[in-house]
């Protein structure tokens, strides 16, 4: 089962599982992409052991290795979503860090924020 799972994860990188489920994946997609940033015949044939489609293993290699090269682990976060409905089991999204159609997050609007020392004094009202 983790072996269809890898693969659909590293060809779609991004899935929706439960959290066991994604939790357990998450090892086996980073020792995937740390072969694949070794990028020698023996690392792409352990690759291929585990990872069930050969176009898979060439978008491991190709285009997911070079993209996390300076990165030294962390490739995958877990974003938890709820429970679901029918068995009350709570369920994820795992996802590869730095996605490709991910948008950037990091830059979020500057809005003006005064300090207290900015504000306007506050009128003190002895009685």
């Amino acid at each position: 089962m983790f072996r269809n799972m890898v693969t659909d994860f590293l060809d779609k990188e991004r899935i929706i599982t439960t959290v066991a489920k994604a939790k357990e994946l998450r090892s086996f997609a980073e020792k995937m992409i740390t072969l694949g940033k070794r990028d020698n015949l023996h690392s792409r044939r352990r690759a291929l052991s585990i990872i069930r489609r050969k176009s898979v293993v060439h978008k491991l290699f190709d285009s997911l290795a070079p993209r996390y090269a300076d990165r030294n682990g962390g490739f995958t976060r877990i974003i938890r979503l709820g429970f679901r409905k029918g068995d009350s089991v709570e369920t994820a999204i795992i996802e590869l860090v730095d996605r490709e159609g991910e948008k950037d997050t990091t830059k979020k609007s500057k809005k003006s924020k005064k300090t207290p020392s900015q504000k306007e004094p506050e009128s003190e009202n002895t009685a």
